[in-house]
């Protein structure tokens, strides 16, 4: 019996059309983008025509687009959200990542609906719910298990969605109340402050400071590198990337990385498939560790770990380096084996524990020359690389292409010839040429100029 094929789905987040675009280039079967209203990312937004523009590009691979509407709406805005709608899906936009359930109350049109991470789903009940009154796809709480989303994979036919790279929340998504408590901008409309990247001081009821000026509510970030088999195994099929603001270079990296792990699944196992068409190839190796992170961590994937917190800083530290050895006028000497370049950026904690940071202007080996050395680093601090100037100058250029397999057949009509080419979805345009037929003085040389000619796609999208 031949078992069904299962599409496997690679969701990446796009700040704009130009980011979506460069992420579907890097593997992505799917991107997320802000439209010009009620999306839970503010300043992330974007006007239909650049959203249509996505979509006119997705589309060509079989990409699809989701949209997110997904902040709580007022009533007086409910006439507003039901035309963006209408507009989004005339654009061409695949479906609408919605939290607000008064939406489904509204005459929307026939485009399938996402529930949105605002929606906090935890169990198979609210799973249930959500497939009766009409979505198509949601995505799970972080904070699951790969036993708890197992389970709620048995207890529903909807795609499920699981974020698998990118910023944790410390409160369960939607839930949140803590911006809106102390500056009154909610997250559920948008417009969370991230109190909970702030450094604090914990006193005890009896006054006592147990700690001092520690980010205690920062969470690492996620990475499910080592859990995507079993999460594929627990019935998710859409892996998300958080990060809708982050820059060009990180979506590029990431969506290279997990598109390279998806691959390797896909090609272990016939029963899964990619969930769009062509193939992405890089100019570079994806690296998570070079772009913006927090230090990782896979969360509750595996139960719940202690290590899950960036309480000394919310910023990105980077790879370790080294300690440095010596410090001179000007120039500072570390023991690491990493090849430094010009424009490297490394950083240090400080006495206090807050980071430091040096531009490299020129690198002679082990001997280092910032632009400038700050007063608090002494010999024996430990190094840190959070910007590698090669890494980042690869990812400024074209750094990827995603070209389409096409299968050309060449044969003789009664009249002349007749060129037929199908591409790896089972497309096919055939045209027909009447022409004279002459017998070819070499028909070996003959057939290696027709092959070389009929493989010859330019800078087109197949290969």
């Amino acid at each position: 019996m031949i078992r069904p094929q299962h599409p496997l789905e690679l969701l990446a987040p796009a700040k704009n059309a130009d980011f979506g675009i460069a992420a579907i280039k890097h593997g992505a079967d799917a991107v997320y983008i802000g439209g010009p209203a009620f999306g839970a990312r503010y300043g992330a937004g974007n006007d239909v025509a650049e959203i249509r523009r996505l979509c006119d590009f997705a589309h060509r691979y079989r990409a699809k687009v989701f949209v997110t509407v997904n902040t709580i709406l007022h009533d007086a805005e409910l006439a507003g959200g039901r035309q963006l709608a209408w507009q989004l899906y005339e654009a061409g936009a695949d479906a609408l990542i919605i939290q607000d359930m008064g939406l489904l109350e509204l005459d929307l049109p026939p485009i399938q609906l996402h529930a949105s991470t605002q929606t906090d789903i935890r169990n198979p009940a609210k799973a249930r719910f959500l497939e009766d009154v009409g979505f198509s796809q949601i995505v799970l709480a972080r904070e699951m298990s790969i036993a708890e989303i197992r389970q709620v994979a048995e207890a529903t036919t909807l795609s499920l969605e699981y974020f698998v790279h990118g910023a944790l929340c410390v409160a369960y998504s939607g839930q949140c109340y803590i911006s809106h408590a102390h500056t009154g901008r909610s997250a559920n409309r948008g417009e969370c402050s991230q109190a909970c990247r702030l450094p604090y001081t914990l006193v005890d009821d009896k006054g006592k400071t147990i700690t001092e000026n520690q980010h205690l509510l920062s969470m690492k970030d996620n990475n499910q590198t080592e859990n995507m088999r079993a999460l594929v195994e627990a019935g998710i099929s859409s892996f998300k990337i958080e990060g809708r603001l982050k820059d060009l270079s990180y979506v590029k990296n990431i969506t290279a990385h997990y598109r390279t792990l998806l691959d390797e699944i896909i090609a272990a196992d016939p029963q899964y498939v990619r969930a769009s068409s062509g193939r992405a190839t890089f100019s570079f190796t994806p690296q998570p560790d070079k772009t913006f992170n927090r230090g990782y961590t896979d969360y509750f994937a595996n139960d719940r770990q202690d290590d899950i917190g960036a309480f000394d800083s919310p910023a990105f530290v980077g790879e370790l380096i080294g300690e440095v050895t010596e410090i001179g006028d000007g120039w500072i000497v570390v023991n690491a084996e990493q090849q430094f370049h010009n424009g490297d950026g490394v950083c240090f904690h400080d006495a206090h524990g807050d980071v430091q940071g040096m531009r490299i202007n020129r690198a002679e080996g082990q001997r280092l020359y910032p632009a400038e050395i700050p007063a608090e680093l002494t010999e024996g601090a430990t190094l840190f690389r959070n910007r590698d100037q090669e890494f980042e100058r690869a990812l400024e250029k074209e750094s990827a292409e995603r070209r389409i397999a096409v299968t050309p057949l060449f044969g003789e009509t009664a009249d002349g010839f007749a060129l037929t080419l199908r591409d790896e979805d089972g497309v096919a345009v055939t045209v027909a040429l009447p022409h004279a037929k002459e017998r070819p003085q070499n028909v070996e040389r003959a057939l290696n100029t027709l092959k070389d000619s009929l493989g010859k796609f330019g800078n087109t999208m197949f290969a």
